[in-house]
């Protein structure tokens, strides 16, 4: 009987194991950013809403501001989108998650919410 170990390996060689993404997980990326998308459309619903009955300088400001939101929303998207997908194909064993885009987005949202009632209670 030997003393060595049954299996061996050199201590600087990698050892390649395959790993097996599932379809559930290219399809969890389709499903978010198709999330992100209906955000947008609806985004842009309301910055339509803005331009079509408003009838001041401050809708067109305000349907102008939710339009720059929503086309950075759609942006965030498409890029958060492809960042995943191209992780997953070359199976990145890293998280998924961005934890700054969503954050930033609110606070732009929030951002433009704000201006939306500044300018209609000084304008008013």
């Amino acid at each position: 009987m030997s003393s060595q170990p049954l299996l061996q390996s050199t201590p600087n060689k990698r050892i390649a194991l395959p790993t097996r993404v599932e379809p559930k997980v290219f399809f969890a990326n389709e499903r978010t950013f198709l999330s992100w998308l209906n955000f947008t459309v609806i985004l842009g619903g309301l910055s339509i809403g803005l331009l079509n009955f408003g009838h001041d300088t401050t809708s067109l400001i305000c349907a102008a501001l939710f339009t720059v939101v929503a086309m950075g929303c759609m942006a965030y998207a498409l890029v958060t989108f492809h960042w995943r997908a191209r992780s997953i194909r070359l199976r990145g064993q890293g998280g998924f998650d961005d934890r700054f885009g969503p954050t930033v987005l609110a606070i732009v949202l929030a951002g433009a919410v704000i201006v939306n009632f500044v300018l209609r209670i000084t304008v008013t």
